[in-house]
C-alpha cells in the first residue's frame, strides 16, 4: 500500500514523497532474488524505456519521464536474514537519477543493508553512483552496470536525459579500478544505429562483463520509436518494419554471428543468454548475448 504525503512540482517534474510498507519485491529475474526500487518513475525519460508499463500499476496519468515518487519505507526487519541473497537495485527506475543527490533513498537502503551479507547489483545511467563507491565496496560480490547503447552524444541526447557517455565510462573505470565488478550493458541495440563493436572496444578494459540486449519494442513506446526511425532514419524504416512488425529475427542472428567472430579476434569469450549465469565472471571480460529473451531461464 502506498500513502502519498508530499507533492512538489520542480523543473516540470512532478515529485511525490510516499510511504510504502516494504522496499523489497520478490524477483522473477534470473539474476536476483529481490528487486529494490527506491523510486517510482524516472527523470531520464528514455524514449525506449520498458519500465513505462509501471504506469498501469501506479495510476499515474503524467507522461513517462515527467514524474517521480520518492519512497520512504518501514525499517527492514533483521537485515542479516538476507545474507547470500541477491538484490537488484534499479529494475524499473534509475536509483541514481539526479533526485538521488537530494533524497538519498538509494544510499539509505545501502546503509540499512550494510553488513547484512546480501549481494547487490546496481543498474544505472549515472555517475552519481561514485558518491557511494566506498559503501558499495563493503558488499560481497557487488556489481554495478551502466547502460550504453551509443558513442554518439547527439543520438544519446535524443533518446534520454542521462549524463554523457564519457561520464558513464569514467565512472565505470573508477569502480573497476576499485575492485568492484562492473558491467557495460549495451542496451538497447538499435539495428544499424548502435555500433556494438566500437562500444566493446571502448569499454572492454574497464569492465568484467559486457551484456548485449536488442531493442525490444512493446507497449506505447513501440509507436514512438518507429515514428522516430521513420522521421530520422527513413532508409532504415523497412528494416525496422521487418523486425518489429513481421517478427523477422534474421538481423539479430546475423549480428550474433558477427559479434561472435569479432570477440574471437579480440580474445573475448562470447556466450549466449543464461550460460553466463552458470559460469560467472572471468578475465578477460565475457560478452553475453541476451537477444533471445524467451530462451532465458531462471
Amino acid at each position: 500500500m502506498v500513502q502519498y504525503i508530499v507533492l512538489i512540482a520542480k523543473n516540470d517534474m512532478m515529485i511525490k514523497e510516499v510511504n510504502v510498507k516494504n522496499i523489497l519485491t520478490k524477483s522473477n529475474l534470473p539474476v536476483s532474488d529481490y528487486s529494490v526500487n527506491p523510486y517510482i518513475g524516472c527523470s531520464h525519460g528514455c524514449k525506449y524505456c520498458y519500465a513505462s508499463f509501471m504506469k498501469r500499476f501506479t495510476n499515474h496519468l503524467e507522461a513517462w519521464g515527467t514524474f517521480v515518487d520518492v519512497k520512504y519505507w518501514e525499517p527492514i526487519k533483521n537485515p542479516k536474514k538476507y545474507a547470500g541473497k541477491d538484490f537488484f537495485i534499479g529494475s524499473v527506475t534509475d536509483p541514481y537519477m539526479p533526485l538521488e543527490k537530494t533524497y538519498k533513498r538509494t544510499r539509505a537502503f545501502l546503509e540499512e543493508m550494510q553488513g547484512s551479507g546480501c549481494k547487490i547489483s546496481i543498474a544505472t545511467k549515472s555517475d552519481l553512483v561514485l558518491r557511494d563507491l566506498d559503501l558499495i565496496k563493503t558488499f560481497p560480490d557487488a556489481r554495478v552496470s551502466w547502460s550504453i547503447n551509443t558513442l554518439d552524444e547527439e543520438f544519446r541526447k535524443e533518446m534520454d536525459h542521462s549524463v554523457s557517455i564519457t561520464r558513464k565510462i569514467e565512472a565505470m573505470k573508477k569502480f573497476y579500478e576499485a575492485g568492484v565488478r562492473t558491467t557495460c550493458f549495451i542496451s538497447p541495440i538499435f539495428p544499424e544505429i548502435t555500433d556494438v563493436k566500437s562500444i566493446i572496444l571502448k569499454t572492454k578494459d574497464v569492465c568484467n562483463l559486457i551484456w548485449l540486449e536488442n531493442l525490444n519494442l512493446r507497449g506505447d513506446y513501440k509507436k514512438v520509436i518507429l515514428q522516430y526511425i521513420k522521421e530520422k532514419y527513413p532508409k532504415l524504416y523497412p528494416l525496422y518494419n521487418e523486425i518489429y512488425h513481421r517478427g523477422n529475427r534474421d538481423y539479430w542472428e546475423k549480428l550474433d554471428k558477427e559479434i561472435k567472430e569479432f570477440c574471437k579476434k579480440q580474445n573475448l569469450e562470447y556466450v549466449r543468454n543464461d550460460d553466463s549465469l552458470k559460469r560467472g565472471i572471468q578475465e578477460p571480460p565475457i560478452v553475453v548475448n541476451y537477444f533471445y529473451h524467451e530462451e532465458i531461464t531462471k
